[in-house]
């Protein structure tokens, strides 16, 4: 396993890794990751409020999902996260432990009747089971993760003050075959959509960028580029040509992909309080946010606007925890959880109206929620120690 170490006192380092400048200056297979997202992504697909006036929501709503698997750790289940392709997600829990779920065994375990069950071979049980592979090697809380984006690679954050990277296409191997040991605890990362690199955000307040082959770490030359409290969130838009992080002091910054530069800060984004996650839409025109005043907002980047307000899950007061408001498969609905009632508040993401509530069945609060990129369905992390995977079935599954 090898090891890496980070010292507080991170190196500044003002330009991007050379390979990375060569390659979006000089190879074309890169072009892709240099142009904005508006230009590859298809027509209808996604959020648009230029042209979505009279669009016809066809996807379901957050109330039409049901319980189809819950998996439990020793722990309270902090964090979950998706692979690209929607076929997977790995969850992570205050015991240290990471598991990985196959979301279509998932399904198949829902559907199989109680009689096929009972009569199961063990041989046939594992082969069945959900739950792919089992992770151990951090010793404190898993914080947040993150799929490899074309290889079989989970990246891991802890209060352990560690990243470890995981090969899960060895079904033995449980261990990381490689650390970084940082000087605070992680918070939010994020990889780079060629996979080459990967964001982190931590504990303090300095946004870290490292290559993934080499982990070498780069930030931003300019100090005041940096937020000025711990990091949220990170999360890279499709085309990797920026990044947007939010962080504690209350504040939203979208970031050069190439010259590893801020361009733009949203000051006081939720009216000072903490900004718990930002996300990029498809078409990477809009970022969705959510903070600690239990509202959700749809920005338009171009000109820094708050287009839409999703408000109305905080009805009995602040959130106390950290949670995250995401889209759903389509765009067509934003959904934040309601820490106090323990349901899903979900919100027509055009025009804000509220839909039914859903109760999402924990016995305490809601810590993550995680939609998949490409079907109805979605997973809740709690701290009564569950994971529970949400799905919406129609005549065809």
């Amino acid at each position: 396993m090898s090891a890496y170490v980070v010292t507080s006192d991170v190196q500044n380092v003002c330009a991007l890794p050379l390979k990375l400048r060569i390659g979006l200056e000089n190879d074309d297979s890169a072009v892709q990751y240099a142009i904005g997202r508006s230009d590859t992504v298809a027509p209808g697909v996604g959020i648009d409020m230029e042209f979505d006036a009279d669009v016809q929501t066809m996807s379901p709503e957050a109330s039409e999902y049901e319980t189809c698997y819950v998996t439990s750790h020793k722990g309270p289940c902090r964090v979950a996260t998706y692979s690209r392709d929607g076929q997977l997600i790995a969850t992570g829990s205050a015991d240290a432990s990471i598991k990985i779920l196959d979301t279509e065994r998932m399904l198949a375990k829902s559907a199989m009747p109680l009689e096929v069950m009972m009569n199961e071979t063990a041989q046939q049980n594992m082969e069945n089971h959900p739950v792919i592979r089992t992770l151990y090697d951090h010793v404190d809380e898993v914080t947040c993760l993150s799929f490899h984006p074309t290889e079989q690679i989970l990246a891991s954050g802890s209060r352990d003050y560690t990243l470890k990277l995981f090969d899960y296409s060895k079904p033995s191997a449980k261990r990381a075959f490689k650390h970084i040991q940082e000087a605070e605890m992680l918070r939010s990362i994020s990889f780079h959509p060629s996979g080459d690199f990967l964001l982190v955000g931590t504990q303090h307040p300095t946004l870290r960028l490292y290559d993934v082959n080499t982990f070498q770490c780069f930030v931003s030359c300019n100090p005041l580029d940096q937020h000025t409290d711990t990091i949220c969130g990170v999360c890279y838009n499709p085309s990797a040509n920026s990044y947007v992080t939010c962080s504690k002091d209350g504040s939203i910054k979208l970031w050069d992909g190439v010259s590893n530069r801020c361009v733009t800060t949203f000051e006081k984004a939720h009216d000072g309080a903490e900004v718990c996650s930002a996300v990029f839409s498809k078409n990477s025109k809009y970022i969705l946010s959510s903070g600690k005043d239990s509202v959700a907002k749809l920005w338009e980047i171009s000109t820094g606007r708050t287009l839409v307000k999703y408000t109305g899950a905080g009805l009995s007061g602040r959130q106390t925890h950290r949670t995250q408001g995401v889209f759903n498969h389509t765009e067509d609905y934003v959904l934040l959880p309601d820490e106090r009632t323990i349901s899903l508040c979900c919100w027509d993401s055009r025009t804000a109206e509220r839909k039914n509530l859903l109760s999402l069945g924990h016995n305490n609060i809601v810590r993550c929620i995680v939609h998949s990129p490409t079907n109805p369905g979605f997973m809740t992390c709690s701290d009564d120690f569950r994971a529970r995977f949400w799905y919406r079935r129609t005549t065809t599954d």
